[in-house]
């Protein structure tokens, strides 16, 4: 796997159970997956060289991250390396201009958008679609960044055009209006397998998301299956192998694909406990052309929420907040990544499972605050919207 943050650790995991062994390419020995897989590399994913060697003697070749140059991995296939997703299906993730123009080929419901290679394209865009409107870096940007929003024409042509000076390619949407954020996971394998999990609601807060409830609420069963028809229709025709994360925004109208990724996704944490085979175990079954796994639920509701380093230094070391969280909430299930705590930098997450959104949702949430903060909130309300 290259890269070596936290989906790699989990996937370290899910591979010891599956006899595997996972090696990883890290940027530095401090990596979350690097301080507890045996074969580590530490290593520029952007030197073709490091990769070569990286991947000599694996069967596999698979990605904790996007970031990997498409030219290094075409050359890398065309010497013979099994690379899943393969960098025909991989540059729809890793350029957003690529992926917006071939879904809205494939007649998938995608925001009117442009590429920017002026600011007068940017105004152009906006006359037409009315502001404010978004600006996108069409490679790279993630948990929010990357992303602009253009409120006026003037604050538009200044953001543009120093992006551009900067060199940063860019492409506009038109805000969509929304009743919520979903996402549909689904796995492939080589075979043709397909297996999708149950659409979520994903909660954002700052660009990043901070809830994922499974299943859905509040989505009409049909919206339900459209989701994931939809997420299995795209995985197919772009010949995708592994985990599919479909990122999709909630319309009066119906869905629209918002973004995607070719690897397992935070959007998908909850599957671990919260369903029959996890994303990551999955994800491994499908690179590696086994059979996949049921994706069926474990409980009726799970709710897993990010535990993201708090603004100011928590009074209690991080050992101290998890046991006084196992003891207030034995049931609840906990993932910490190995990361060094920054204010909004996701160290861990945390999961619940129950009968009700009402009743697990509350504690997740809680639980989720306490970690971060090392204070249980004095005024905290559990139905609000984070």
């Amino acid at each position: 796997m290259v890269g070596a943050g936290q989906l790699a650790r989990m996937t370290h995991q899910a591979a010891l159970a599956l006899g595997q062994s996972l090696r990883v390419l890290a940027e530095t020995p401090g990596d979350p997956a690097a301080l507890v897989a045996r074969e580590v590399t530490v290593g520029r994913y952007t030197d073709l060289d490091t990769l070569r060697t990286f991947a000599k003697d694996c069967d596999v070749l698979t990605f904790d991250h996007e970031h990997v140059p498409a030219a290094h991995l075409r050359a890398l296939a065309a010497e013979g390396v099994h690379i899943h997703p393969g960098p025909h299906a991989l540059v729809h993730a890793q350029d957003k201009l690529v992926m917006r123009e071939r879904l809205a080929a494939m007649d998938v419901p995608v925001p009117p958008f442009a590429a920017v290679g002026s600011a007068e394209d940017a105004l152009f865009f906006g006359a037409r679609h009315g502001w404010p409107c978004v600006l996108k870096a069409a490679r790279g940007g993630y948990d929010g960044r990357g992303v602009w929003m253009l409120n006026t024409p003037t604050g538009a042509r200044r953001v543009v055009s120093e992006l551009l000076a900067a060199g940063t390619p860019l492409l506009v949407e038109q805000c969509v209006p929304m009743l919520g954020e979903l996402a549909a996971v689904v796995a492939r394998s080589p075979f043709g397998q397909g297996a999708a999990w149950p659409l979520v609601q994903t909660v954002q807060r700052d660009g990043i998301c901070v809830e994922v409830l499974a299943p859905a609420p509040d989505v009409p069963p049909e919206l339900a299956v459209a989701g994931q028809e939809l997420a299995l229709r795209i995985a197919v025709e772009l010949d995708v192998v592994g985990v599919l994360a479909v990122e999709l925004f909630h319309t009066a109208h119906g869905l629209v694909v918002n973004e995607l990724a070719m690897r397992p996704h935070n959007s998908a944490h909850w599957t671990i406990e919260g369903a029959r085979t996890s994303q990551f175990e999955q994800h491994l079954r499908a690179i590696l052309d086994y059979p996949l796994g049921s994706p069926a639920l474990a409980a009726p509701v799970t709710v897993m929420a990010n535990v993201l380093g708090a603004p100011d230094p928590p009074p209690l070391g991080i050992d101290e907040r998890m046991h006084h969280l196992f003891a207030r909430f034995p049931d609840a299930r906990l993932h910490l990544y190995g990361k060094a705590e920054r204010p909004g930098r996701k160290i861990g997450h945390v999961t619940l499972l129950g009968d009700t959104l009402a009743d697990v949702r509350p504690r997740a949430r809680l639980a989720a605050a306490w970690l971060s903060t090392g204070t249980w909130p004095d005024a905290w309300n559990p139905h609000g919207d984070g």
